[in-house]
């Protein structure tokens, strides 16, 4: 699909995931924000999944392991056709709803390849994927998008060396590097200004992009295939809130529902109805 098109999807996720938030009352939009143009060209481009059939055994597995980013995740399982029928009412965060706080494999929401929660367990979980996936003989890609914020959890370089020492070709890691999480900076709380250092330490092939950039993401994900014999890691400078105004770089929408008023901006920003 062409860029341009795909620009336009990740503006309806968007405005999906912040719709969602404000109608249900609760939710992450920053972190949502920050990864909409990666979830976009992944589940309309790049990844090879199929609607119809969400448990194929040689599709693309995708690990959202910030998983309190999912308002942007059920926005594009909803768009892409998973969720049939097509919802309108997302419910998010109601107790009988599908689309809890975090995705879950056994919520009803077809699609989801890991139950999260904690966070920093993605990366690991993905090379066991991909392990897997050598080990059957089945080509398929797994896909990760992990926060910058996690990275300062130790699960996520037993992982990562893990993934260096079985080779895992097929593990593809998208890192959301937005400097912050919960209530701070990055930086103020661990230092990972060098994240793409890090990964090349651990001997993974690696790679620095504008998240946003919708050419240099597919661009990157074919790059990386065309390394043999080692993970990938794709570190993508990515705006927290990124496509609100007043969200954008702003820590205040970590969490948070917009106001009346608040939404009506956002709305406006996203081209929504």
């Amino acid at each position: 699909m062409e860029s341009a098109e795909l620009k336009k999807i990740a503006k309806k996720l968007r405005f999906e995931a912040v719709r969602m938030i404000y109608e249900g009352k609760d939710g992450h939009p920053g972190p949502a924000l920050s990864i909409a143009d990666i979830m976009a060209a992944l589940y309309f481009d790049i990844m090879r999944v199929d609607p119809d059939r969400p448990d194929d055994p040689d599709r693309d597995r995708f690990i959202l392991s910030k998983g309190h980013a999912c308002p942007i995740f059920y926005a594009a399982l909803n768009e892409r056709g998973f969720v049939k029928p097509k919802v309108q009412d997302y419910r998010l965060r109601a107790l009988d709803s599908i689309f809890q706080g975090h995705p879950s494999m056994h919520s009803g929401v077809p699609g989801i390849d890991m139950t999260s929660g904690s966070l920093g367990n993605g990366i690991a979980i993905g090379a066991g994927m991909a392990i897997a996936a050598k080990v059957h003989k089945r080509d398929f890609y797994t896909y990760v998008i992990c926060g910058d914020g996690e990275l300062q959890e130790g699960v996520i370089w037993e992982g990562v060396n893990i993934a260096t020492g079985r080779k895992l070709d097929n593990l593809i890691v998208f890192i959301d590097k937005n400097n912050w999480q919960s209530y701070k900076t990055v930086d103020f709380t661990v230092g990972l200004n060098n994240v793409a250092e890090r990964f090349r330490a651990f001997g993974w092939d690696t790679q620095e992009i504008d998240g946003h950039d919708m050419d240099a993401i597919k661009a990157a994900v074919a790059k990386a295939k065309t390394v043999a014999g080692k993970p990938h890691a794709i570190v993508c400078d990515c705006i927290k809130g990124c496509g609100v105004s007043y969200m954008a770089d702003n820590n205040a929408w970590h969490k948070g529902v917009p106001t009346d008023e608040e939404w009506a901006i956002a709305k406006s920003e996203l081209g929504g109805e």
